[in-house]
């Protein structure tokens, strides 16, 4: 039995609040939860005697005795969040208030199928809880997020272009099964969203997530709250159509920005320049090796290489493109950039953020930040960690 198997919906609420703001002192949950101060006293008081709290010092005093702070208990357990993505793993154990315990990266590729990809990971998580000091009966919870649309209350993928393999498969049943504990599935970029969402203390209320890497797609903010849509696939935007005369993608339809912008696009132009010698340096490269990968195009770039410069500009401005539409529908205040194609520099971030302000309207635009994620490459791993204690306080709140 958990040690919060028999809370309160009251005592819940306010593990949800100190959970999304890191720590509060009894006079600002009061505050925050619209609770009497006896009555916040009384909760926080039995909680530090369950162990599900802990005093952590003192908090700057606003005048007179300075508070205590209060967090959630290390003794409560531990949260194992994992971000899938085409060619990466990215896996950790954290404690209640997302302190880092473990964390491993490695090459993945989810084409090997389910069966390959999810043994894998069964054995980094072993690894890892082992690492943390932390038995499987300790764990609280496990979010994990993949590079397709989810169907959230199943936690199954469906009809995923990246993975056609995992269709219908439950990750959620094969994760239970080798840990007992709950397991949340979500969109990769949900999750970078969710992961945030909580960095940023719920204080931004209306903002975009977009992952550009193997794919492209956005996790969508929305009066503070992810927003999946009717089934779980909405901000799917590597499918909006940027050409009607643009190449195949692999969904079937021609001209999607993912087709023509994401990674696997940049560096099938940046080979073609190698080849046609349009870059010297990806010529060279290219003769060493035998192929161009993403880091070339990233030092290439670095080195001023004109014709990779251009491709780089060229993917931004389609990007660009694709998020104006967005921005005039949705308003957000904020758009934060992720994934892989990050890693090539600022002359992408610069070619979406003029694309974006030239094809949007004055009004979308006027108080509009576009920036990269501040989680960065963690983005995906805290947010998957985010919502195995999100969803598990829900589950309690709502029984």
């Amino acid at each position: 039995m958990k040690p919060w198997d028999s809370l309160s919906a009251d005592e819940i609420a306010l593990l949800q609040a100190i959970f999304w703001s890191g720590s509060h002192s009894r006079s600002s949950l009061s505050e925050r939860l619209g609770y009497s101060k006896s009555k916040c006293n009384s909760l926080v008081s039995g909680l530090l005697d369950m162990g599900v709290l802990q005093e952590n010092g003192l908090r700057t005093s606003t005048g007179g005795r300075r508070p205590e702070s209060i967090q959630l208990s290390p003794q409560l357990g531990v949260l194992i969040g994992v971000d899938l993505g085409a060619t990466r793993l990215d896996v950790a154990v954290m404690q209640p208030d997302l302190t880092v315990l473990a964390r491993h990266t490695e090459p993945a590729d989810v084409l090997a199928g389910p069966a390959v990809v999810l043994a894998r990971l069964r054995t980094v998580m072993r690894q890892l809880l082992n690492q943390a000091g932390a038995q499987a009966s300790k764990v609280i919870a496990i979010g994990m997020g993949v590079p397709g649309p989810v169907d959230f209350e199943s936690a199954q993928l469906v009809n995923p272009p990246l993975m056609p393999d995992w269709d219908g498969f439950s990750i959620r049943d094969y994760l239970h099964k080798e840990f007992g504990a709950p397991v949340f599935v979500d969109n990769d970029v949900n999750l970078m969203a969710l992961g945030e969402l909580w960095l940023l203390q719920g204080k931004l209320k209306n903002f975009l997530v977009i992952k550009v890497g193997t794919g492209i797609g956005c996790g969508i903010v929305c009066h503070g709250q992810v927003y999946r849509g009717a089934n779980g696939s909405a901000g799917d935007v590597g499918h909006i159509c940027v050409d009607t005369s643009g190449p195949r993608c692999h969904c079937g339809n021609a001209g999607c920005v993912e087709a023509m912008a994401a990674a696997p696009a940049i560096v099938r132009q940046a080979r073609l320049a190698a080849e046609s010698g349009e870059s010297a340096f990806l010529a060279a490269s290219l003769a060493s090796k035998g192929q161009i990968n993403l880091e070339d195009v990233a030092q290439a770039s670095r080195n001023g290489d004109t014709a990779v410069n251009q491709i780089i500009q060229d993917a931004g401005s389609l990007i660009g493109q694709m998020l104006a539409s967005v921005v005039n529908f949705f308003n957000p205040s904020h758009v934060f950039i992720g994934g892989g194609l990050t890693r090539i520099g600022p002359l992408l971030l610069a070619a979406v953020r003029q694309s974006v302000y030239q094809r949007s309207l004055a009004l979308s635009t006027r108080h509009l930040e576009i920036q990269y994620t501040p989680l960065a490459e963690r983005a995906g791993v805290v947010g998957a960690v985010t919502l195995a204690m999100q969803e598990t306080l829900r589950v309690r709140k709502d029984r």
